[in-house]
């Protein structure tokens, strides 16, 4: 199957956010990369390295349910990552999955993510 051919590749993941500059700072501390604020002043971006930017937008509502897509993130090690994410303010979401050869967590705001082992990435 060919694809569109004005579409040209996966530009950014949007996180909706009640604190955007707090949540972008956890998911910069936790991937490396830059946060800066958009040229609107209210949407703050995470550039990651290696992969599309991560944008978090301001919404009033909450968080209610289990996110419907997640990220999946590379580690080299997953328990000293676990260690390393849960020190920047992520929660362990065991009730989500607790079948050990990953780790699912959630960010300040309740998104999950999973952290892999290297035979997974």
């Amino acid at each position: 199957m060919q694809r569109p051919t004005h579409v040209v590749g996966l530009s950014m993941l949007c996180f909706d956010a009640n604190d955007p500059p707090a949540l972008a700072q956890f998911w910069a501390e936790l991937l490396g990369g830059e946060r800066t604020v958009d040229k609107d002043g209210d949407a703050w971006v995470v550039v990651p390295t290696g992969g599309p930017r991560l944008d978090f937008l301001r919404v009033t509502e909450t968080k209610t349910i289990k996110n419907r897509l997640h990220l999946d993130i590379h580690s080299t090690d997953v328990k000293a990552a676990t260690n390393e994410a849960l020190a920047l303010g992520a929660t362990r979401a065991d009730d989500v999955y607790d079948g050990g050869r990953w780790q699912v967590l959630r960010d300040p705001e309740g998104n999950e993510f999973c952290l892999l082992p290297p035979e997974l990435t």
